[in-house]
């Protein structure tokens, strides 16, 4: 089997642990990646579900890894694949002189990727009519795990300490969405600026489009280099159903933001998630993901993971051969239009853990050169 269908495998079944203490700590709850365990297959590092139901009833049995971290994946009792579990990061074992954790701050996300949910709170979780069902950003805030605003001081802080002990690469900012028009756009910026003065860290930000598209190059001016947007799903219909609140902000509107934001962050650096297996078809996703590319914007389509504690948590992923369905044209489409996974300069869109996205994009040669050969 290639690697990206080994990843989509092991995504959309999750898999079970002899040893859970095994590599870097597993998180339950909280924003996503969430109930994943982070491993490394085939020099590609990614996140694979553990604590949910869909794991539990996993035919993938991972043996407990020797000293370097190396392991078997059994599935059915025969050998599958080779991993190896990243260790756990050093800044986890620091707390601010207020007596806050690192952890409590920013996580590591994959290998080298530090991530924070900059506010924890958000106007959609809050409203059981507009809460987006897959979501869980309030779980580890209930639980103590975190707290509701990460200041800018707080994250500069442990960016450096990433940096430097761990070697953190570069680190995602997203953040609930607030009241404001800005929709999150200006506690990014300030989060940002402080960032960049403490460590040169190339840093991504996520949030709803924000009215105003100046935001843009705001969030740009104070050290963002790229942006995520999330669509997370793309027919209407399914959008009001699944998301009621985030669905009215239309998708006309992202289509205005994307524009806007690819002028600002260029080609290819501008991003949005798609959650494959919450009911659009295949066509549905490609479709949009067409219209997506056209613009410079690069698709990070990802399989569904179900989140315990969500309305969605008996929801199926979806199987191995849908994502495959998908990976494999949208992989070309990305090429074709210029674009590729590590040539964004930070975020969940370089980063890959999530996806088997960026192992498809690795075989695939743009439009011309296959003319050409």
């Amino acid at each position: 089997m290639q690697t990206g269908d080994i990843i989509n495998d092991l995504q959309t079944r999750g898999m079970r642990l002899i040893d859970p203490r095994a590599g870097a700590d597993s998180r339950r709850g909280g924003a996503g990646p969430t109930d994943h365990k982070a491993v490394t297959i085939n020099n590609m590092t990614v996140m694979i579900p553990v604590h949910t139901a869909t794991a539990f009833e996993s035919p993938y049995i991972v043996e407990a890894p020797d000293a370097a971290g190396h392991a078997r994946v059994l599935k059915n009792g025969a050998f599958f694949a080779d991993v190896q579990f990243p260790q756990r990061a050093k800044f986890l074992d620091l707390s601010t002189a207020e007596g806050v954790p690192y952890g409590h701050i920013a996580q590591l996300h994959a290998k080298d990727v530090l991530a924070t949910t900059v506010l924890q709170t958000c106007i959609r979780y809050e409203s059981r009519k507009k809460t987006c069902k897959f979501c869980a950003i309030g779980q580890s805030l209930a639980a103590g795990r975190t707290i509701a605003h990460k200041s800018p001081a707080q994250l500069a802080e442990v960016a450096r300490a990433a940096v430097l002990l761990d070697g953190v690469k570069h680190m995602v900012l997203t953040t609930g969405t607030p009241a404001g028009k800005d929709r999150g756009a200006k506690v990014l910026a300030e989060s940002a600026a402080a960032i960049r003065a403490a460590v040169d860290l190339p840093l991504q930000g996520q949030c709803e489009p924000p009215e105003d598209d100046v935001w843009h190059r705001r969030m740009k001016d104070a050290g963002i280099d790229s942006l995520g947007m999330h669509l997370e799903v793309v027919t209407p219909a399914l959008r009001d159903q699944i998301m009621p609140g985030k669905a009215q902000v239309p998708v006309s509107k992202y289509f205005d933001s994307f524009a806007a934001a690819v002028e600002v962050f260029g080609w290819g650096q501008v991003s949005t998630y798609i959650l494959a297996g919450l009911g659009d078809t295949e066509e549905a996703i490609l479709s949009m993901c067409e219209r997506l590319t056209a613009i410079g914007v690069y698709p990070f389509v990802v399989p569904f993971v179900p989140v315990t504690g969500t309305p969605l948590e008996s929801h199926p992923a979806p199987t191995a051969d849908f994502m495959h369905r998908v990976l494999g044209p949208l992989s070309q489409m990305i090429v074709d239009q210029g674009m590729r996974a590590e040539d964004i300069k930070a975020g969940c869109g370089r980063c890959g853990a999530c996806s088997a996205l960026s192992a498809f994009e690795k075989f695939k040669k743009p439009a011309l050169e296959r003319a050409v050969s």
